[in-house]
């Protein structure tokens, strides 16, 4: 009789969650994929703004775990202006997306052992309007900023689990990297100004995780000189003599001998690949990699940088060169160098696979798009929106949120020169209430994965060895691990 109530129950539950997702926004194929999906897949808009026909773009993955348990997590990639797609193919999505062998088809897609989708329900949202496939009717919407991003996106948030209701009582988490560190924690505080006033739905919000995050403009404008001597890519006499001249602030230039060292450090690591030091540089119509098999390098050295993925781990800038001097003059973030008059081109970058398989007619289709008449062609990152970046520091928005004893876990690649681990750190020092967790190294795979230092009011610093920018891209395996544990509140 128990067993018989227990199938029933299973029963009941699954027609529960079948029946409250929208089905128009099922996702039942997709092209370049052979194969059942692990988890149920929807896509599609919510209209955060009916007067303006302001529309953000989502794609939802079910847990393949657990997903009427598991916590639902929202993922924002950066820029500001670049799509969180990006992180659906080529980081941490239920895929890992192959090169065809034919110019013109489609890319092979092969499940993803280290998706995140197998511990968490997991949401890709193209913010704010105008990045990715959002969209809005009104043009002045690609003006726009941190608060009135963050304001969308918590609306997005609420309308959304109007739409799913069986996920309104998971655990909410939000996840972002480089410019994201600056939507995750302004949306996590209109999240919780939302909560505290009542508003409904109530979300169920337990903190957040940023990846070498865009954090205040001083501390990462002072990281790059110490990241770049600490990795020997400068010497010891032009470091001190910056150090000495600029008096330890490399952001804020107020002397022309000043300016002239900065520009030699500049000089030095210029042809460097600023996501990851360890990486060559893709040069579009030129060989990505060195064919050279005769090298006589240990097979270790050779190897530096590598990744499990199935494609070269690409390169690209999402920091908006934020750890440079000089960059945003009144809250104006620079524009990027134009490709089109809607995409960008990015250094170092190779995104032929998304833009091939985002770009193809029956994706498109199959992803619950709107037509390309009315939004266009996918770009990785586009220079159709305005931005503003309206909030300051985020320095008051963690030491808010870590008071009211929300989750915060801010990792880092530790070769990445685009937001250096060196001003994480040292951020995330000043927020720290007191020391709970000494530096120590954390393992994935029963080796040392990079290190650790804990705070009180849960607040975790982390070190990813040898990875780039993008922190799932370049380590996978330990990315869902240290991912897996924080979501589980367990320590790293």
């Amino acid at each position: 009789m128990a067993n018989m109530l227990l199938v029933l129950l299973h029963i009941f539950l699954t027609f529960v969650l079948t029946q409250s997702a929208p089905q128009d926004s099922l996702v039942t194929n997709l092209p370049g994929f052979n194969g059942s999906l692990n988890s149920n897949h929807y896509a599609g808009y919510v209209t955060v703004d009916e007067s303006h026909g302001r529309n953000l773009y989502y794609y939802f993955v079910e847990s393949e775990s657990n997903p009427s348990k598991d916590p639902v997590v929202l993922w924002l990639n950066g820029g500001p202006g670049c799509s969180s797609l990006d992180g659906f193919v080529f980081e941490h999505g239920p895929f890992n997306f192959e090169k065809p062998a034919t110019k013109g088809a489609l890319p092979n897609l092969q499940l993803n052992p280290y998706s995140w989708s197998k511990v968490s329900n997991i949401i890709y949202l193209d913010s704010p309007a105008g990045v990715g496939f959002s969209y809005s009717k009104n043009v002045s919407d690609y003006k726009t900023g941190d608060i009135q991003t963050a304001y969308d996106s918590h609306n997005f948030l609420l309308k959304w689990f109007e739409l799913y209701p069986e996920f309104q009582a998971n655990p909410l988490f939000l996840s972002g990297e480089s410019y994201a560190g600056v939507y995750v924690p302004t949306l996590a505080n209109q999240i919780v100004i939302g909560i505290e006033n009542g508003t409904k739905p109530t979300l169920n919000f337990k903190g957040y995780m940023v990846g070498n995050p865009v954090t205040d403009d001083l501390i990462d404008g002072n990281a790059l000189v110490p990241f770049a001597h600490g990795m020997s890519l400068i010497s010891n006499e032009l470091f001190e003599n910056t150090t000495k001249v600029c008096k330890g602030n490399f952001y804020e230039v107020d002397t022309d001998e000043c300016e002239l060292l900065l520009e030699k450090v500049d000089k030095e690591v210029a042809d460097l690949n600023v996501y990851d030091i360890l990486e060559p540089c893709y040069h579009p119509g030129k060989t990505k990699e060195n064919k050279n098999t005769n090298s006589k390098l240990p097979l270790s050295f050779r190897e530096l940088g590598k990744t499990d993925k199935s494609l070269p781990v690409r390169k690209r800038m999402f920091g908006r060169a934020w750890p440079y001097k000089g960059n945003v003059k009144d809250g104006i973030v620079p524009s990027w160098p134009e490709l089109t008059s809607t995409s960008i081109l990015v250094p170092c970058t190779d995104d032929g696979v998304a833009n091939s398989w985002l770009n193809n007619p029956d994706v498109r289709k199959a992803i619950h798009t709107v037509e390309e008449s009315v939004v266009g062609a996918w770009y990785l990152c586009t220079d159709q929106i305005k931005y503003t970046h309206d909030t300051g520091s985020m320095l008051n928005f963690h030491k808010n949120l870590t008071s009211k004893g929300y989750r915060v876990l801010a990792y880092s690649g530790d070769h990445d020169m685009c937001v250096p681990y060196t001003g994480t750190e040292t951020w995330t020092k000043l927020v720290g209430v007191k020391i709970v967790d000494e530096w120590r190294p954390w393992f994935s795979n029963d080796q040392v994965a990079g290190y650790t230092q804990g705070y009180s009011n849960n607040l975790t610093y982390l070190t990813i060895k040898g990875s780039g920018h993008t922190v799932p891209e370049y380590k996978p395996r330990e990315s869902l691990d240290f991912y897996k544990r924080f979501l589980d509140g367990v320590p790293i």
